[in-house]
């Protein structure tokens, strides 16, 4: 088995929450959170939510983060809660936040209501596509007081998104995105990692698959015959050793792309950057 790639570990996320809708019972999308009063305490309870509360210039009000928000750097500095999907509703109130900023997913639902049973006020935003992050911006400067620099934030992304899209059509690489090999799971059209490698001019071979992720076989993999395979973080696949996955060409004649970084943890303002990263990593390798 290879090592666990930062493309397993989102795949993962996004699998546990895929279809949530927001289920905060009254702050959940960027037209119903009212700007008055700005958060003054916050615990973010999402990596990618986390991010775009330091880009909004409100970093210096967090008082807890979960252990998975790393970027940017200066998050290390706020005190980590742990985990950010069911978390522990203790460690938060012991916090003393005044807002608390969950990933919007049926796993958040009993510490959201609880949350609202204290006082506590909360926002659940929806965060599985590379568009959600614009919208995402644009909530969360309602929230710190701070929608101009949001909106800004968000047109720029837009912006940089449409401008690094290089549209991959019938020509693009096919490409299979393995985020775990026993049993083969794979990303589906529902992960923004998919749309990155779209953007990036690739075609992933089980685009399909509605959802962010599925288990298949090998040989349906084989089947499908991808050109390239994307590994983010790994250096060398273990899986080449393995008999069984030279049925795959692309796995047998070596033909991995790498990408490395947070970037392709999570959607954020990166991901423009990211998606420029793909493309620059499918044309070293592709056919």
């Amino acid at each position: 088995m290879f090592r666990r790639s930062r493309i397993a570990i989102a795949a993962a996320l996004v699998a546990v929450a895929c279809g949530g809708d927001a289920i905060d019972r009254t702050d959940t999308a960027a037209d119903s959170v009212s700007a008055p009063p700005a958060a003054t305490r916050i615990v973010s309870l999402s990596p990618s939510l986390t991010e775009l509360l330091f880009a909004l210039g409100a970093g210096d009000r967090m008082v807890g983060r979960t252990r998975w928000c790393t970027e940017p750097a200066e998050a290390a500095a706020v005190p980590s809660i742990g985990d950010g999907l069911e978390p522990n509703l203790e460690t938060i109130v012991g916090r003393d936040p005044d807002l608390v900023v969950f990933y919007a997913s049926p796993s958040n639902a009993a510490a959201v209501a609880r949350l609202h049973d204290m006082g506590i006020r909360t926002v659940s935003i929806t965060l599985d596509r590379l568009e959600d992050v614009a919208s995402a911006a644009r909530t969360l400067g309602r929230v710190v007081g701070g929608l101009p620099t949001a909106d800004t934030l968000a047109g720029e992304y837009l912006a940089a998104l449409t401008a690094t899209s290089a549209g991959g059509g019938a020509g693009g690489p096919s490409v299979l995105m393995l985020a775990w090999d026993a049993p083969p799971i794979v990303i589906g059209a529902g992960s923004y990692l998919s749309e990155m490698v779209e953007l990036a001019g690739g075609r992933n071979i089980f685009a399909d698959l509605p959802g962010p992720s599925a288990t298949v076989s090998i040989e349906a993999i084989a089947a499908r015959d991808p050109d390239v395979v994307l590994f983010v973080g790994e250096a060398e696949p273990t899986i080449i050793e393995r008999p069984e996955w030279r049925a795959v060409p692309a796995i047998r004649n070596r033909r991995f792309a790498h990408v490395r970084g947070t970037q392709f943890s999570w959607p954020s303002l990166r991901s423009p950057a990211g998606v420029s990263e793909i493309a620059e990593a499918l044309a070293r390798v592709a056919p």
